[in-house]
């Protein structure tokens, strides 16, 4: 299986002759993590310590495990669920830190040449519909997707297989031909038990910090690490 030869170079690992399908997640593989991890970790905090007259530190007290509760279900995911429980307006404090939205190195180059050789291209995200719109309005990359798929959509996350079938009955994939990128190492456990045949692990999610090894899989750091993509 290609995922278990990590040994390889990426380049060398993907046989782009034999891919069809690209299924790419969004935040921490074609977006920069930072702006996630800033707004959920300092950002978010800050905004509710002065609303209930906190410090920043004991509000990341009160807020961190609430967060960590939610961790990998659809409710961490959810913006409508963080305004209900916080009462803030999750969607505008984005906007306030949206300058820190990036696209990853490379990122352009992959998605040029995937669509100039007719691949499929799926991004497919857990992230709420609200946050896909701000984010494709700030980088433009909308168009280089065949669909744009929210696990909210099937209200359930990439992390359990039953997102998979729901995703194969949407798109209709064969497993063998088809290429999934993702930052999120139970994400990627989630698509290896799939079948899901070459399973990228995006190791650098954020600019910010130094990339780190996801044991079982293809790792690579950015995009040019997995070009060029091949008819």
């Amino acid at each position: 299986m290609p995922q278990l030869g990590v040994e390889n170079s990426p380049a060398e690992a993907i046989n782009w002759q034999k891919i069809d399908t690209i299924l790419l997640d969004m935040d921490g593989t074609l977006l920069d993590l930072n702006f996630d991890l800033h707004f959920w970790m300092e950002y978010l905090p800050l905004v509710f310590a002065n609303k209930h007259k906190l410090t920043h530190q004991q509000s990341k007290d009160k807020l961190y495990p609430m967060m960590r509760a939610e961790a990998g279900k659809l409710h961490w995911y959810c913006l409508d669920y963080w305004q209900k429980v916080l009462e803030l307006d999750i969607i505008n404090l984005k906007k306030d830190v949206a300058h820190l939205i990036k696209i990853h190195p490379f990122v352009l180059e992959f998605l040029s040449q995937a669509k100039s050789h007719k691949k499929r291209i799926y991004l497919i995200t857990n992230a709420h519909r609200k946050t896909i719109e701000l984010k494709m309005r700030t980088t433009n990359l909308a168009h280089y997707f065949d669909e744009i798929i929210s696990s909210h959509d099937y209200k359930i996350a990439k992390e359990e297989q039953e997102f998979w079938h729901k995703l194969n009955e949407n798109i209709s994939f064969e497993k063998s031909n088809s290429i999934f990128f993702d930052d999120s190492e139970s994400v990627l456990n989630a698509a290896k038990a799939y079948g899901i045949g070459t399973i990228i692990a995006i190791n650098k999610p954020s600019s910010k910090i130094k990339a780190k090894k996801i044991p079982g899989f293809i790792n690579i750091e950015n995009f040019a690490q997995a070009l060029p993509v091949q008819k």
